[in-house]
């Protein structure tokens, strides 16, 4: 069987990583084959957390509520792609590509990798609720605003770069309500996979 490759799309607060972590153990316990898990965003608090130039350039734009610039996420997924991945191995990205030139990279990558039927699963979550998960993690950036922004940026760029694969031969789009039970989500991606 081919290895399958997976995009998470979602809002932040939309349960992307839990639901990353249940594929992950779902595949694993399927087919035994390991899962290469591409999340640029624990990279950056790597990076971030460092003492480095760019760290300091990092928290700078942080603060200011903006996203990283492309070339970052293209060059940490890049290089999990060369550390990590096999022939064999599952691949899931989460938090990657989030804007229209990262999903051109993506595509990119794949092409070299020869991967196909890759399946973009997106967490549908509304405002609202997006908002009220936030707000209960409580992380120092969880502030209504501070989410707001956030969301506006989502609705900007990354909606977009989920739609750049839409009429992509290589590329499904499946689309869960999020604003279920994490087991409910979990199903209806198994199901919607065709698992």
């Amino acid at each position: 069987m081919q290895p399958q490759t997976f995009v998470f799309f979602g809002i932040v607060g939309s349960g992307k990583g839990t639901q990353v972590k249940l594929l992950m153990e779902f595949l694993k316990a399927r087919d035994g084959r390991e899962t290469v898990y591409a999340y640029p965003g624990d990279e950056y608090r790597k990076i971030i957390n460092s003492d480095s130039f760019t760290a300091k350039l990092m928290r700078d734009s942080v603060s200011r509520g903006e996203l990283q610039p492309g070339f970052f996420s293209d060059a940490i997924v890049t290089n999990i792609l060369i550390s990590s991945l096999t022939k064999v191995s599952h691949l899931i990205t989460d938090g990657y590509p989030r804007a229209i030139d990262q999903s051109q990279s993506f595509e990119k990558m794949m092409k070299w990798y020869g991967r196909k039927n890759i399946k973009i699963i997106y967490l549908e979550v509304g405002k609202e609720e997006s908002m009220k998960r936030n707000l209960l993690r409580g992380r120092h950036d969880d502030t209504p605003e501070g989410i707001e922004k956030r969301f506006d940026e989502y609705i900007k760029s990354v909606i977009p770069a989920m739609n750049y694969f839409k009429d992509k031969s290589d590329y499904t789009i499946y689309t869960i309500n999020g604003e279920q039970t994490i087991d409910n989500v979990h199903k209806d991606i198994i199901a919607a996979l065709g698992f």
